[in-house]
């Protein structure tokens, strides 16, 4: 028995671990009230522990307590992404937090925890667990996006987030209370086995849209992406960063799990539940991204468009629909993290400059932070070169071996599309004449490694895909 446990504890070690660091931050918020940035870089530190013992949970690789937790290639690579997401937000939050004046321990602590919950949510292969993650992640974030308790926009943005947020989860809990019912079970490996066998066919598809559409939000998926461009332009910047990458990503994993498996059996309804959905929110994305004049809303309805190459991905389904959802939430991480944070430096105190008009001629008066920039928006534009290239071309690859050439098409017409609102930004830093707006601030160490680790993984993932590709493609995948 003490065997079998210990097992199961190793194959949860990050989690344990990035728990422990987060419980360590609260203790020792009140004794470092001078220096809380060293609560940073404890929390760092912790990410890094979770880091290296995934090593060892990659030794010993299988199920855990119950079959309810998967520690496999698929889940391993998910934590992987949480904790890179982590450490670069981690990065670009100290600098932030003291120049704002929101710097509480509590901060880290809701980062490493939220980071806790999108693992158990990629990892778990049981609904109840995959629902325990989701909470975790929620109320976690939901804090997160209302920490700058003093403005009424991180009011908003909070406020909104934790309403619409348990409305999704309620589609989610009814889903998952459908298929207990129709099957007696919420494991998705019994699921897996039973498929096709459900007498009620009707049901679980209904049970199947239901959470499709408490995921849906977490993704921001049209046409549930409402609540998106108002919480990420009030939420502080760096925690805009994190909610657009590591929830995302943790969602999509559930979704891959669901989708490539256990209720695939559903036929065409999930087929074209992920068709549409995919259609609607490139399209609501790209065509609301170009009216924007605030960059952090631009950046929020990019997100959006970004989730629906996504679920085009998704929609091709098999193997190689799989690796190239995969290998495109690697590349988005990084592009988003990067454009974000470094929003956040240039914006100033208080946020206060982040109007397309204020990086007219950055390029004139900081030239490496505009050339920075200018790396993040192209590569999220799919320019060749870049992750997002190939991030795109392989999403788009396997959805055209998948047969579905209508739906490449219109892919193909919004990333044409989404090429004028990111260039827009760069006209403005490199062709507008005037006094740039953006803060004049020396960017901080933290700060500018967190950036160019980002733009170097661009960059290296732009121009040597194949190594990730290759790794990707030996993880089993969920359902296969």
């Amino acid at each position: 028995m003490m065997a079998f446990q210990s097992v199961d504890t190793i194959r949860i070690l990050p989690e344990i671990i990035l728990s422990a660091f987060a419980i360590l931050v609260m203790v020792l918020e009140p004794w470092v009230a001078a220096r809380k940035s060293a609560l940073g870089w404890l929390s760092l530190a912790g990410v890094i522990a979770a880091a290296l013992a995934t090593l060892k949970t990659a030794g010993s690789p299988g199920l855990a307590f119950g079959g309810s937790v998967s520690a496999d290639g698929f889940s391993l690579f998910f934590v992987d992404l949480f904790l890179a997401i982590a450490a670069l937000c981690l990065l670009g939050s100290i600098h932030y937090l003291e120049r704002d004046r929101v710097h509480h321990g509590e901060y880290y602590a809701l980062i490493l925890l939220a980071t806790v919950g999108a693992c158990f949510m990629a990892a778990s292969t049981d609904l109840i667990m995959i629902f325990i993650g989701l909470e975790i992640s929620s109320i976690s974030t939901y804090i997160l996006a209302g920490f700058k308790r003093q403005e009424l926009a991180s009011n908003e943005a909070s406020l909104k987030y934790f309403l619409l947020g348990s409305f999704a989860t309620a589609f989610f809990l009814y889903g998952v209370a459908l298929v207990y019912g129709l099957t007696g079970t919420t494991n998705l490996l019994r699921l897996r086995e039973q498929a096709g066998g459900s007498p009620g066919a009707a049901l679980a598809a209904l049970a199947l849209i239901l959470m499709f559409v408490g995921l849906a939000f977490k993704v921001s998926s049209a046409p549930f992406q409402v609540w998106t461009p108002d919480v990420y332009q009030g939420a502080p910047a760096p925690v805009t960063a994190f909610l657009s990458t590591a929830p995302k990503a943790a969602a999509f994993a559930v979704l891959l799990r669901i989708f490539a498996g256990s209720l695939a059996g559903s036929g065409p309804v999930s087929f074209w539940v992920l068709w549409i959905s995919a259609v609607l929110t490139m399209t609501v994305g790209n065509l609301a991204a170009i009216w924007q004049s605030n960059v952090k809303r631009l950046l929020a309805y990019s997100s959006i468009a970004h989730a629906g190459y996504v679920l085009v991905g998704i929609t091709a389904g098999g193997a190689e629909g799989v690796s190239s959802v995969l290998f495109y939430l690697a590349g988005y991480a990084l592009m988003n993290v990067g454009a974000f944070i470094l929003v956040a430096h240039l914006a100033g105190r208080g946020e206060r400059r982040v109007d397309v008009a204020d990086y007219t001629a950055l390029a004139a008066a900081r030239p490496s932070a505009a050339a920075l920039l200018t790396v993040f928006l192209v590569s999220l534009a799919g320019f060749p070169g870049t992750v997002g290239f190939f991030a795109k071309f392989y999403v788009f690859r396997a959805a055209v071996h998948a047969h579905l050439i209508g739906l490449v098409t219109i892919a193909l017409l919004n990333s044409v599309v989404s090429v004028y609102y990111y260039l827009k930004i760069v006209v403005a830093m490199y062709m507008g004449e005037g006094e740039t707006g953006v803060s004049a601030a020396a960017m901080p160490n933290a700060l500018r490694a967190a950036v160019v680790l980002s733009v170097a993984g661009i960059f290296y993932l732009g121009l040597y895909p194949a190594p990730l590709l290759a790794a990707l493609a030996r993880i089993p995948k969920p359902g296969l």
